[in-house]
């Protein structure tokens, strides 16, 4: 009986390890950032900067 007992504990430890290390992956997870106008937002923000600038 012990045998299996350490079997099943072997097993139960293991699938704790990769469950953990799942959820660390999924948590870290980014969707990629893609067809970004990065000029367009850079005026955007000196438009902003002008408004307030002139108020």
């Amino acid at each position: 009986m012990g045998v299996t007992e350490l079997k099943r504990k072997d097993k139960k430890n293991k699938a704790r390890a990769n469950n953990k290390i799942a959820r660390i992956k999924q948590l870290l997870r980014r969707p990629d950032i893609k067809n970004v106008d990065v000029e367009a937002i850079k005026a955007s923000f000196a438009e902003k900067k002008n408004q307030t600038a002139e108020a």
